[in-house]
């Protein structure tokens, strides 16, 4: 990978993270317009890896919410462990929310079929099109959430499971965990808001077994160039996801999927089409 490359997929990932589009399939989709060769360890850890970039923009974003804990009294006669979940419990939430997400992701990593989704942009075309389909109806189906109801142990788990379904490339973490809190009741907004929430830890968790896999295999591949495509991608990354962030809540809120159902059909399609007729997605060869 070249600095432009990087700088490319970095700004591609930071648009489409909290987008329901599916950043990861933006990346492969990316990869493979560049030419970039796939199957290759470090393009894989970088794809996680500067996801975790964007995510932190919300811990900058939201910071308030994010350290923020509950220093109002507990029930009285509550035990230790009461009185610490009600202190914690905005953390106890996300650490309940990402645990259906930790058991499915391993799962799915030690079995080699992570790395071969990721590997697939064919994969990622097809599921553009069918989560852009099920997008057009999901805010008549969904969209009945009111501002009282708030996020609880059994909605954060069940949000959790729907995220599990974004182990797919190109189902969009963001679309399955907003569309899972509106499942709950829960309006678009305080989903969306979340969903970003949740992201932090999952992608924390995700960064990290990249990490060790990298530790794990030769290290050729820890250059001083590759180390500093991963601090750039990062940056780059967090920076236009902050900018993003704001900017699509507000959207969601306003006008829901539909839009983003339609641009999903369209790329999708497009690229179908493309593998269809023997075309590669390879802008050089």
């Amino acid at each position: 990978m070249t600095w432009i490359e990087t700088v490319i997929i970095a700004i591609v990932e930071g648009l489409t993270e909290f987008l329901p589009v599916s950043s990861t399939g933006h990346m492969i989709i990316t990869q493979n317009l560049l030419g970039i060769e796939q199957g290759d360890p470090f393009v894989h850890a970088f794809t996680f890896i500067i996801q975790f970039g964007a995510i932190l923009s919300v811990v900058c974003l939201y910071w308030k919410r994010f350290f923020k804990l509950d220093n109002t009294p507990a029930p009285e006669g509550s035990s230790l462990w009461q009185r610490l979940k009600h202190k914690y419990y905005f953390y106890w939430l996300l650490f309940v929310g990402v645990l259906p997400a930790v058991i499915i992701g391993l799962a799915a990593k030690k079995s080699g079929l992570l790395d071969w989704l990721l590997d697939s942009v064919e994969v990622v075309a097809v599921m553009l099109v069918v989560g852009g389909v099920f997008m057009l109806f999901c805010d008549k189906l969904f969209n009945k959430g009111t501002d009282d109801v708030k996020v609880n142990e059994k909605r954060a788990f069940n949000i959790g499971l729907y995220q599990c379904i974004s182990v797919i490339p190109g189902v969009s973490r963001s679309m399955a965990t907003i569309v899972g809190g509106m499942t709950q009741g829960l309006t678009r907004k305080r989903a969306a808001e979340f969903s970003f929430f949740l992201a932090v830890p999952t992608m924390a968790g995700a960064t990290l077994l990249d990490l060790l896999d990298l530790v794990k295999e030769d290290a050729v591949w820890a250059t001083s160039h590759n180390m500093m495509m991963l601090l750039l991608g990062c940056v780059v990354a967090f920076v236009v996801a902050l900018l993003a962030m704001k900017w699509f809540v507000s959207f969601l809120a306003k006008y829901g999927f539909k839009a983003f159902g339609i641009y999903r059909i369209i790329v999708g399609t497009i690229i179908i089409v493309l593998l269809l007729t023997g075309h590669s997605l390879a802008m050089v060869d």
